[in-house]
Protein backbone atom coordinates (compact mmCIF):
# COMPACT_ATOMS: atom_id res chain seq x y z
CA UNK A 1 0.00 0.00 0.00
CA UNK A 2 1.12 3.41 -1.02
CA UNK A 3 2.47 5.55 2.20
CA UNK A 4 -0.42 8.15 3.54
CA UNK A 5 1.90 9.55 6.25
CA UNK A 6 5.60 9.78 7.70
CA UNK A 7 6.29 9.75 11.35
CA UNK A 8 10.04 10.68 12.61
CA UNK A 9 11.25 10.95 16.44
CA UNK A 10 14.75 11.99 17.22
CA UNK A 11 16.36 12.82 20.53
CA UNK A 12 19.83 14.09 21.38
CA UNK A 13 21.60 15.19 18.23
CA UNK A 14 18.21 15.53 16.46
CA UNK A 15 17.94 18.97 14.81
CA UNK A 16 21.00 18.88 12.82
CA UNK A 17 19.43 14.78 12.03
CA UNK A 18 16.50 15.58 10.92
CA UNK A 19 17.15 19.39 8.64
CA UNK A 20 19.69 16.53 7.03
CA UNK A 21 16.83 14.50 6.15
CA UNK A 22 14.12 16.78 5.43
CA UNK A 23 15.92 18.97 3.52
CA UNK A 24 16.65 16.24 1.21
CA UNK A 25 12.81 16.20 0.50
CA UNK A 26 11.59 17.28 -3.22
CA UNK A 27 9.71 20.79 -2.91
CA UNK A 28 6.44 18.99 -3.77
CA UNK A 29 6.66 16.12 -1.45
CA UNK A 30 3.03 16.09 -0.34
CA UNK A 31 2.84 13.43 2.53
CA UNK A 32 2.45 14.76 6.29
CA UNK A 33 5.72 14.27 8.21
CA UNK A 34 4.85 14.30 12.18
CA UNK A 35 7.97 14.80 14.33
CA UNK A 36 8.86 14.44 18.24
CA UNK A 37 12.19 15.91 18.85
CA UNK A 38 12.73 15.96 22.79
CA UNK A 39 12.43 19.39 24.11
CA UNK A 40 12.34 20.84 27.69
CA UNK A 41 8.88 21.73 28.77
CA UNK A 42 10.16 25.15 30.49
CA UNK A 43 10.41 27.37 27.66
CA UNK A 44 8.47 27.70 24.66
CA UNK A 45 9.31 25.60 20.93
CA UNK A 46 10.89 27.55 17.94
CA UNK A 47 11.39 24.32 16.25
CA UNK A 48 8.16 25.30 13.80
CA UNK A 49 10.02 27.94 12.51
CA UNK A 50 13.12 27.14 12.30
CA UNK A 51 12.58 24.27 10.19
CA UNK A 52 9.97 26.54 8.07
CA UNK A 53 13.07 29.19 7.38
CA UNK A 54 15.16 26.49 6.88
CA UNK A 55 13.11 24.42 4.21
CA UNK A 56 11.04 26.80 2.88
CA UNK A 57 8.16 24.24 3.55
CA UNK A 58 5.18 24.78 5.81
CA UNK A 59 5.98 23.48 9.45
CA UNK A 60 3.84 24.21 12.19
CA UNK A 61 3.61 22.78 16.07
CA UNK A 62 0.93 20.71 16.30
CA UNK A 63 -2.14 21.74 17.86
CA UNK A 64 -4.82 19.84 19.42
CA UNK A 65 -7.97 18.36 17.44
CA UNK A 66 -5.94 19.54 13.89
CA UNK A 67 -6.78 17.35 11.07
CA UNK A 68 -3.45 16.39 9.35
CA UNK A 69 -2.65 18.13 5.70
CA UNK A 70 -0.68 16.38 3.26
CA UNK A 71 2.71 18.23 2.94
CA UNK A 72 2.72 19.76 5.95
CA UNK A 73 5.38 19.10 8.42
CA UNK A 74 3.96 18.77 12.25
CA UNK A 75 6.09 19.28 15.90
CA UNK A 76 5.24 18.38 19.05
CA UNK A 77 5.36 21.33 21.31
CA UNK A 78 6.72 20.91 24.57
CA UNK A 79 5.02 19.96 27.60
CA UNK A 80 2.45 17.38 25.61
CA UNK A 81 2.43 14.21 24.09
CA UNK A 82 1.27 14.00 20.58
CA UNK A 83 -0.59 10.79 18.76
CA UNK A 84 -3.38 10.58 15.92
CA UNK A 85 -6.54 10.00 16.40
CA UNK A 86 -8.46 7.49 14.00
CA UNK A 87 -10.27 9.90 11.94
CA UNK A 88 -6.23 11.38 11.11
CA UNK A 89 -6.60 14.52 14.08
CA UNK A 90 -4.02 15.08 15.98
CA UNK A 91 -4.52 14.54 20.07
CA UNK A 92 -1.82 16.99 22.28
CA UNK A 93 -2.37 15.01 25.92
CA UNK A 94 -0.30 15.11 29.68
CA UNK A 95 -0.41 11.72 30.42
CA UNK A 96 2.71 10.52 32.33
CA UNK A 97 6.14 10.61 30.49
CA UNK A 98 7.61 7.39 28.34
CA UNK A 99 10.99 6.89 29.47
CA UNK A 100 11.27 10.35 31.13
CA UNK A 101 10.08 12.74 28.34
CA UNK A 102 6.72 14.51 26.87
CA UNK A 103 6.79 14.56 24.14
CA UNK A 104 7.13 10.85 23.48
CA UNK A 105 8.14 9.20 20.56
CA UNK A 106 7.03 5.84 21.44
CA UNK A 107 3.12 8.01 21.97
CA UNK A 108 3.12 9.16 18.28
CA UNK A 109 4.23 6.38 16.37
CA UNK A 110 2.14 3.94 18.35
CA UNK A 111 -1.24 5.88 18.00
CA UNK A 112 -0.46 6.43 14.26
CA UNK A 113 0.55 2.89 13.54
CA UNK A 114 -3.13 2.80 14.54
CA UNK A 115 -4.73 5.09 12.82
CA UNK A 116 -2.76 4.22 9.76
CA UNK A 117 -1.64 0.95 9.91
CA UNK A 118 0.19 -0.39 6.68
CA UNK A 119 0.67 2.64 4.70
CA UNK A 120 2.68 4.59 7.98
CA UNK A 121 6.20 4.83 7.61
CA UNK A 122 8.23 5.04 10.73
CA UNK A 123 11.79 6.41 11.50
CA UNK A 124 13.81 6.30 14.65
CA UNK A 125 16.97 8.91 14.86
CA UNK A 126 19.46 9.78 16.94
CA UNK A 127 18.80 9.74 20.71
CA UNK A 128 20.03 8.95 24.34
CA UNK A 129 17.27 6.76 25.33
CA UNK A 130 15.06 3.79 24.54
CA UNK A 131 12.34 6.49 23.52
CA UNK A 132 10.78 4.79 20.05
CA UNK A 133 11.76 1.40 20.06
CA UNK A 134 8.48 -0.38 21.30
CA UNK A 135 6.82 2.36 18.55
CA UNK A 136 8.66 1.48 16.22
CA UNK A 137 7.93 -2.17 16.40
CA UNK A 138 4.36 -1.01 16.84
CA UNK A 139 4.31 -0.01 13.57
CA UNK A 140 6.45 -2.64 12.13
CA UNK A 141 3.32 -4.99 13.41
CA UNK A 142 0.84 -2.92 11.98
CA UNK A 143 2.38 -3.60 8.54
CA UNK A 144 4.33 -0.07 8.31
CA UNK A 145 7.80 0.38 6.93
CA UNK A 146 10.11 1.13 9.79
CA UNK A 147 13.59 2.62 9.46
CA UNK A 148 16.22 3.12 11.82
CA UNK A 149 19.32 5.67 11.57
CA UNK A 150 22.92 3.71 11.20
CA UNK A 151 24.05 3.25 15.05
CA UNK A 152 27.58 3.57 13.45
CA UNK A 153 26.34 7.05 11.88
CA UNK A 154 24.19 8.66 14.93
CA UNK A 155 25.34 10.97 16.97
CA UNK A 156 23.94 9.26 20.17
CA UNK A 157 23.14 5.20 19.08
CA UNK A 158 21.14 4.64 22.29
CA UNK A 159 18.09 4.50 20.31
CA UNK A 160 18.58 2.85 17.33
CA UNK A 161 20.47 0.40 19.24
CA UNK A 162 17.27 0.49 21.15
CA UNK A 163 15.13 -0.46 18.45
CA UNK A 164 17.16 -3.06 16.56
CA UNK A 165 17.02 -4.61 20.28
CA UNK A 166 13.14 -5.12 19.70
CA UNK A 167 13.29 -5.77 15.83
CA UNK A 168 14.71 -5.73 12.72
CA UNK A 169 13.59 -2.80 10.67
CA UNK A 170 13.00 -2.84 7.23
CA UNK A 171 16.13 -0.58 6.73
CA UNK A 172 18.76 0.52 8.40
CA UNK A 173 20.47 3.63 6.65
CA UNK A 174 22.49 6.80 7.29
CA UNK A 175 20.81 10.23 7.30
CA UNK A 176 21.42 10.53 3.39
CA UNK A 177 20.15 7.20 2.50
CA UNK A 178 16.96 8.02 4.99
CA UNK A 179 16.25 11.03 2.63
CA UNK A 180 16.77 9.31 -0.55
CA UNK A 181 14.20 6.73 1.14
CA UNK A 182 11.76 9.36 1.87
CA UNK A 183 11.58 11.32 -1.15
CA UNK A 184 11.09 8.42 -3.19
CA UNK A 185 8.02 7.08 -1.30
CA UNK A 186 5.58 9.05 -3.05
CA UNK A 187 6.43 7.34 -6.65
CA UNK A 188 6.16 4.05 -4.85
CA UNK A 189 4.36 1.94 -2.68
CA UNK A 190 5.51 0.83 0.41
Amino acid sequence: MPARAVVVGASAGGVEALLNVYSMLPGDFNLPVLTVLHVPDERDSQLAQVFAQRLRRPCKQAVDKESIVDGVFYFAGPGYHLSVERDFSLSLSQEDRVHFSRPAIDFLFSSAADAYGDSLVGVLLTGANEDGAAGLATIHRAGGVTVVQDPAQARVATMPRAALKLHRPDHILPLHGIGLLLAGLETRSC
